[in-house]
């Protein structure tokens, strides 16, 4: 199959210039995709246009990753309704290492033919000065084409800065001069990146640069019209610290069943008979969550490793499967937080559960998990408490032998209701 079918079939094509797919098929391609270096981390709202210069490497083409070193310090209004908070030079470098090394877990990096390669914009921009700029540059470009571009257009109303203004016409400028040095005759991103790749096409060749095309892939949505990417607690982000392994594997986990069967194309590497596979035993048992449990060990594995998937999974199982003491043990304080937020807490001496509590008490009068001495014996007597996963009965104490990390405790009535202990 040809690298354009291939994107068609796993929705991630919107639009194409004229002869792009020509392009593809006759000759190995550079092609870039640019990344903006607001944070010092990706998201996965910027995982379709990774994933298109994974499958441009896939398909023996050469990628190129562009991070916005001189393009940050400007900031993109595609999309945007007020314009960006600047960034210091200090910030945005920090955040285009952390970038870079994010990468380097899709693609592979050298000096081959095909390995894909990072550059920064600032690196041809920091020595152009203001007036050489509109001068060699900016003359090209007609203010009637920039005004037809759907990221002005937009902002009219509500205003935009010249800053913004001038933002298409610099990354147009990288496309010719990646054209120029590197040969890139592809860029790649989302359709709201359209004006601003095409501003590089017509500034390529008006400045009498080599043959150029353009690919972008549609913005990404939830069934419901929702915007992909984000949490309830914003955004799921490729960093471990940002966001943990649990919850990155939880939230593609979670996925609807509607949503699902457009994110296996789009973010899975496997060939399209696995899919299409998958899709079929999905269908026969959708209660089984073939498809989300598929992409959230997938994408797990591939951005944070085997031994977190590990961890997520073994997570996951504490919640809603069969799991025990020891599993829970061996959670980080980060992974146990995350796996009962939202739970309700209360936090007592830890000298008290040090000292040791009987059961009973422990579970109204120390805590208030239930409401009296004789609700708590009617539970025990149900055999529907547990601690940290474990059943218990009246007549033992509560003390340090119980705490996790050295700090919490894991109340449990029933299948559902959970409360945690924390000893201060």
């Amino acid at each position: 199959m040809s690298l354009i079918n291939e994107l068609k079939w796993r929705g991630l094509v919107h639009d194409t210039t004229p002869g792009t797919g020509e392009q593809l098929e006759k000759e190995r391609t550079v092609g870039y995709v640019g990344f903006d270096p607001t944070a010092d981390s990706l998201h996965i709202g910027n995982l379709v246009p990774i994933m298109l210069l994974v499958h441009l490497q896939r398909a023996g083409h050469k990628p190129v990753a562009l991070v916005g070193g001189a393009t940050g310090r400007v900031g993109d209004p595609s999309g945007k309704t007020a314009e960006r908070q600047l960034l210091t030079t200090e910030t945005i470098e920090h955040n285009l290492s952390c970038q870079k090394a994010q990468l380097e877990r899709f693609m592979k990096f050298g000096d081959g033919p095909t390995d894909a390669v990072a550059v920064n914009n600032y690196d041809w921009f920091k020595e152009w000065s203001f007036l050489d700029f509109i001068r060699d540059v900016g003359k090209h470009i007609t203010i009637n084409y920039m005004m037809s571009k759907d990221s002005v257009k937009n902002r009219l109303e509500t205003g935009m800065s010249f800053t913004e203004f001038t933002y298409q016409l610099i990354q147009g400028y990288d496309f010719y001069h990646l054209n120029k040095e590197m040969n890139v005759k592809l860029q790649m991103g989302g359709s709201d990146q359209w004006g601003n790749i095409t501003t590089g096409i017509e500034l390529t060749r008006r400045l009498g640069g080599g043959d150029t095309f353009a690919l972008t892939a549609p913005l990404v949505k939830k069934a419901d019209g929702s915007k992909f990417g984000k949490s309830e607690g914003g955004n799921v982000w490729l960093d471990a610290e940002k966001t943990s392994p649990y919850k990155f594997y939880q939230f593609w986990l979670n996925t609807s069943d509607e949503d699902v069967l457009n994110f296996i194309k789009v973010f899975s590497l496997q060939p399209r008979e696995a899919i299409e596979k998958l899709i079929a035993e999905h269908a026969e048992a959708p209660h089984l969550r073939t498809l989300q449990r598929a992409l959230a060990e997938e994408l797990t594995a591939r951005i944070h490793g085997d031994k977190a998937l590990d961890t997520a999974v073994e997570a996951s199982n504490i919640l809603f499967g069969k799991s025990t003491a020891d599993s829970l043990r061996k959670l980080s304080e980060r992974d146990f937080l995350d796996i009962f937020s939202g739970v309700e807490q209360v936090e007592v001496p830890k000298v008290e559960v040090e000292n040791g509590v009987e059961l009973v008490e422990f579970l109204s009068d120390t805590t208030n998990f239930l409401a009296s001495r004789g609700e708590a014996r009617r539970a025990l007597k149900e055999n529907s408490i547990s601690i940290n996963k474990e059943k218990v009965a009246e007549g033992i104490s509560v003390d340090a032998s119980h705490l996790i990390n050295g700090t919490y405790i894991l109340l449990q009535r029933g299948k559902k209701k959970y409360f945690i202990v924390k000893a201060v």
